[in-house]
């Protein structure tokens, strides 16, 4: 997750390094959508896939980050069935959504998809991710609801706002939040969708026979600050 570095060649070192993605963080983070559109363009010419985090649900965020060329966009703190349709009708064209046609920019590479636009709406539709983020006890109780609509490819966990909301923070391991993920992993399972996290090694290896397959891990501030630190043992 990408929160405080601006440039967006961070995407080419991502993809130097052997990541599959990146996810650009504009719920905490300070990024604009000039940023956002730059880092996905250098993203589509080097094959890593480009997210973002949205500050929250809203058809301006969700289609205008798309219009910038991600292809995933994560919409924080989703409640239920109802705000995880309108997150699959901003982030889906026609039949499955109602995003809203723009035949050339960044999200087609600047080629012109009005020529062919259903086969191009199909093919976005297939590839760009709708992601729900899962992380409040009221999302918890409405996981069926949310894993049912058509649309939303992707079930992400976020542990500590999830563990502040169950009333145990940072007890990630605590049997209330056992529950809890094991909940969302069954719905996703069930309908067919991708069960994901956002979390350290430990939390990723605990349910990763759970069929995790969307693993998100580390911050670039943190990897700075592991880099930096390590810098520490020159001093000796």
């Amino acid at each position: 997750m990408i929160r405080m570095i601006r440039n967006p060649a961070i995407v080419l070192i991502a993809a130097n390094a052997g990541l599959d993605f990146v996810m650009f963080d504009m719920e905490h983070g300070a990024f604009n959508f000039e940023t956002l559109s730059d880092a996905s363009s250098l993203a589509r010419s080097k094959g890593i896939e480009c997210f973002v985090r949205v500050p929250e649900l809203s058809k301006g965020n969700v289609s205008r980050a798309l219009d910038c060329g991600v292809t995933g966009v994560m919409v924080p703190m989703i409640h239920n069935g109802e705000e995880a349709q309108k997150l699959a009708d901003w982030a889906k064209y026609a039949p499955l959504g109602k995003r809203g046609f723009g035949g050339s920019g960044a999200h087609t590479a600047y080629l012109d998809a009005s020529k062919n636009p259903e086969a191009y709406m199909a093919e976005e539709n297939k590839k760009v991710l709708a992601i729900a983020q899962i992380e409040l006890k009221e999302a918890i109780d409405n996981i069926e609801e949310i894993a049912k609509v058509p649309g939303i490819d992707v079930l992400l966990i976020g542990p500590a706002d999830l563990s502040n909301s169950l009333g145990v923070s940072g007890q990630f391991n605590h049997p209330s939040m056992d529950a809890a993920i094991e909940k969302v992993a069954a719905a996703a399972q069930k309908y067919h969708k991708i069960f994901a996290f956002h979390a350290g090694k430990e939390l990723i290896r605990k349910w990763s026979d759970r069929n995790l397959t969307f693993r998100m891990s580390m911050m670039d501030i943190n990897l700075l600050t592991k880099g930096m630190t390590e810098l520490t043992d020159l001093r000796n």
